[in-house]
């Protein structure tokens, strides 16, 4: 009787064994391939902005870590702060659940400005904005049409012509935007909020482009 009970269990052991060596096995990749987009992404966003400091916060263990970078004192961006969160590769039971509620790793960057550019402004992804999309407070204020940037459709949000001009040749002039979600100009808070997927070797090439023209739409001294 005992020794047809110990062959039963035997199989259920070793089965027990082999699924919590799975899914350690699976926690440290995950760790590690998080981890790994962590640091192209930050390495990436501070070749671009070629901060005069900077500083990394963990956040929750292996949810995501946040960056602030100080940029030079005379620039029209005074500081970038970044964060990224990760869907949960390490645990690989949460892991396909996460995948159908959150879909992406996300990467937020928000720029702050030293003068307030004149108009509201917004280049949001369609699909983006459909799921799970971040509310436009001015919505019902703001002009909106869909454009096609690259392969993808946008809604194009804008207080006045000259900024649906400036985010026009914008989009001319980067054929594709790549990684980029949403790009809000937000004259009220002084700020640009940048939401990117964030894959490894692509945030500075899909960041840069906008890094560098944000400056463009704050008016310089004696302009009209």
């Amino acid at each position: 009787m005992f020794e047809h009970e110990y062959i039963i269990t035997q199989p259920v052991f070793y089965l027990f064994i082999a699924f919590s060596a799975l899914l350690t096995y699976g926690f440290f990749w995950g760790k590690r391939v998080n981890h790994r987009l962590f640091l192209s992404a930050f390495n990436d966003l501070a070749d671009v902005i070629k901060p005069v400091d900077q500083t990394f916060t963990n956040i929750g263990g292996l949810i995501g870590y946040h960056a602030s970078f100080i940029t030079k004192k005379k620039g029209a961006i005074t500081k970038v702060d970044a964060t990224i969160t990760f869907l949960p590769r390490q645990s690989w039971l949460y892991f396909p659940v996460s995948k159908l509620i959150r879909r992406w790793d996300r990467l937020f960057i928000t720029l702050y400005l030293r003068q307030a550019p004149p108009e509201e402004g917004h280049l949001i992804e369609v699909k983006y904005a459909a799921f799970r999309g971040p509310k436009i407070t001015n919505a019902d204020r703001l002009n909106r049409e869909k454009v096609q940037w690259g392969k993808q459709d946008f809604y194009l949000y804008y207080q006045g012509m000259k900024m649906r001009d400036a985010l026009v040749r914008f989009i001319g002039k980067n054929g594709d935007p790549g990684i980029v979600r949403h790009i809000a100009i937000v004259p009220d808070q002084q700020r640009c909020f940048v939401f990117m997927i964030p894959r490894k070797g692509e945030v500075g090439r899909y960041f840069a482009p906008v890094y560098e023209w944000v400056p463009s739409l704050i008016p310089k001294v004696g302009d009209a």
